[in-house]
């Protein structure tokens, strides 16, 4: 896998700020056996923290599952949903601030094969099409919670390739609709016209 780990100063960023930027970015997955399985994200969202209704964080909530989101920016939250599925974030900005990046969707790159292998699909398109379908893809799951984007090994991310400004689309997150007037707010990122993207 070619490209720089990005630095700790990347993921420093406001949430917003961090969701876009993450736009074009390689995220690593290396496997026990020391394959790696890759994709280009195409797709986030972010959470605000504390003021934000549909974050985990929401009026300064900390608990067990959540307290990856309190971690210095560049470490994976990873959460379980539904009862059956995972979802990988990123967390941003500084230790004690609650907020992250949903990471949604991903281009494939590298161990298609074993994406499709563990997400019993022939097509690319529907490989990372999703967050659970990513976390299912890349085999991540609770134990990587917490894991130093920056330093670690088995999960990590790398640069990637700019994107034209324009042809990032905003819009409403998408499953929150508890959080009412949050819910509408355009806080979910993508890249007009990628295939691979979660809903259009």
């Amino acid at each position: 896998m070619t490209g720089k780990r990005l630095t700790r100063r990347f993921f420093r960023r406001d949430p917003v700020t961090l969701a876009r930027a993450l736009l074009g970015q390689i995220l690593v997955r290396r496997l026990g056996d020391g394959q790696e399985l890759s994709g280009r994200i195409v797709e986030t969202e972010a959470y605000l923290g504390i003021s934000d209704k549909a974050a985990h964080s929401y009026g300064g909530r900390r608990t067990k599952r959540n307290a990856s989101m309190y971690l210095d920016g560049g470490h994976a939250y990873v959460y379980f949903v539904y009862g059956m599925h995972w979802c990988f974030n990123v967390v941003s900005d500084r230790d004690e601030i609650p907020t992250a990046v949903l990471i949604r969707a991903l281009e494939p790159l590298e161990g298609i094969g074993e994406m499709k292998r563990r997400r019993r699909k022939a097509y690319e398109a529907e490989l990372c099409s999703g967050p659970a379908k990513l976390a299912e893809a890349l085999a991540i799951d609770r134990s990587l919670d917490g894991t130093d984007l920056v330093r670690g090994e088995a999960l990590h991310v790398r640069r990637g390739r700019k994107f034209d400004p324009t042809k990032v689309v905003a819009g409403p997150r998408v499953g929150v609709g508890y959080a009412k007037v949050w819910a509408r707010k355009s806080l979910r990122f993508f890249l007009a016209g990628n295939p691979h993207v979660s809903q259009r």
